[in-house]
């Protein structure tokens, strides 16, 4: 971590873990598929839930996750072993609570938000049916995702692949055999593919949990009394990372809600389906991300400040050409990706617009989202939420303004487009400046 090649650490570190997070990802995907053949309206439905969903999970693996990873690698960098033992039990506890908090809230605001989000009728009952058995899940998904995030920290990106992606290929079958009703299974319809994804997170929890305590973890979960201290440098981190996911599913739902407003509830899932393959870009930068958030924490807390920055440099430029080639492939052959989830002129239509415009410039997500991470390893995040917030602005705010005024959905992704641009632009520039670097190197001094 202290010494290696970068670029070949990278690839090395990054593959398996983005292995991982694109059999998460096609989890919710292939799901995704199979609710669609209940028809149009429940395929708009689960369009309303999955930004909360996908918030839930951004929030619990790539922020708070990530501040778990950054106080693991940095005490290990620094040589706190007796801190590093600790991190474990702190982490998980940490995020229960957290995950155990949002599956009271969630249900009980679920049906007015989902309709805020443009989900009515049919689509809402849908909507209603899936969110409120996934989100009693929610404290699986963030104990799952700290103790991935634990593992991480040590450099070990091949445990949690292994193990997320094992659930994933369990989640394929089970899935349909739950929404559509196998044998002695019953037919639970759409909420069969909620009771799949929390067996999923149950399954996931048991064999990390059990990694992590039997000492084959460097940072071992132990049982022990709760300390303020530990839980505070994750916070540090984590906590103001909740801001990102935040801004990012904020945008896919408002965007959404205008494109529904506009044009209704076929366009509505064609825009979705479109913004879904954003989603699957994160796994690619998250990907390279979670090995950047230990390998800058860890040069940050052995001095090598400059290695840290040439690493995130480094982490950046490999996200954007994986991302960019996503991006133009989906511009090009748009109905690839959308008729997998549905044959309706109107979403093939909206959804093609969208990626033949906002495809190309998937690149720049892509950086910018890599970077972000480096940010939480630095835990210098002023400046990738500064410019998600400003993406979220000319999107959701500019974009749909203009949509109102104009009717015009090319003109809206445009918007999007170049608020894309400008989102990744700002934080490249923040790190090849070494602005992202200078509190780090303030408090290392």
């Amino acid at each position: 971590m202290l010494e290696a090649p970068i670029a070949p650490l990278l690839a090395r570190m990054g593959w398996s873990n983005m292995l991982m997070m694109l059999a998460q990802s096609s989890t919710g995907l292939i799901e995704t598929w199979f609710l669609a053949k209940l028809g149009t309206q429940v395929l708009a439905g689960i369009a309303v839930v999955v930004p909360v969903l996908m918030l839930m999970q951004n929030m619990s693996q790539g922020a708070m996750g990530g501040g778990i990873s950054s106080s693991v690698a940095r005490s290990l960098g620094s040589g706190n072993m007796a801190l590093v033992g600790q991190l474990a039990r702190h982490a998980v506890a940490l995020n229960a609570l957290i995950g155990i908090a949002f599956s009271v809230i969630l249900p009980a605001i679920a049906r007015p938000l989902f309709q805020m989000l443009g989900a009515h009728g049919p689509a809402l009952d849908a909507a209603n049916t899936y969110g409120h058995v996934v989100l009693a899940g929610l404290p699986l998904m963030w104990a799952m995702n700290a103790l991935a995030s634990v593992i991480r920290g040590t450099g070990n990106m091949t445990v949690p692949g292994a193990v997320i992606c094992g659930g994933a290929a369990l989640l394929i079958p089970l899935s349909p055999c739950l929404i559509f009703g196998i044998g002695p299974l019953p037919r639970l319809g759409v909420a069969g593919g909620a009771w799949a994804l929390i067996a999923f997170y149950a399954a996931g929890t048991a064999i990390l949990g059990w990694y992590c305590a039997s000492g084959r973890n460097p940072a071992r979960l132990l049982r022990g009394p709760l300390h303020w201290a530990p839980m505070r440098g994750i916070l540090t981190v984590g906590g103001l990372a909740c801001l990102n996911p935040l801004l990012t599913n904020a945008l896919i739902a408002l965007t959404g809600a205008s494109v529904g407003a506009y044009a209704g509830t076929a366009a509505l899932a064609g825009y979705a389906t479109a913004a879904r393959l954003e989603y699957l870009l994160m796994p690619i930068a998250f990907g390279l991300g979670a090995p950047m958030v230990a390998l800058v924490a860890a040069n940050i807390g052995a001095g090598q400040r400059e290695r840290a920055r040439s690493i995130a440099l480094t982490g950046g430029a490999m996200a954007f050409v994986l991302a960019e080639l996503v991006g133009i492939a989906a511009a090009l052959w748009p109905h690839a990706w959308l008729v997998l989830f549905g044959a309706n002129e109107q979403l093939l239509q909206t959804g093609s617009t969208c990626l033949r415009i906002i495809g190309p410039f998937y690149g720049f997500f892509g950086l910018g989202f890599s970077l972000y991470f480096a940010a939480q390893g630095a835990g210098r995040l002023a400046w990738p939420l500064g410019a998600g917030a400003l993406r979220l602005a000319l999107y959701a705010g500019v974009g749909a303004l203009a949509l109102r005024v104009t009717g015009s959905l090319p003109l809206f992704f445009a918007i999007g487009a170049g608020a894309a641009v400008t989102y990744g632009a700002i934080i490249l520039w923040s790190v090849a400046s070494g602005r992202l670097f200078v509190v780090s190197q303030r408090r290392g001094s």
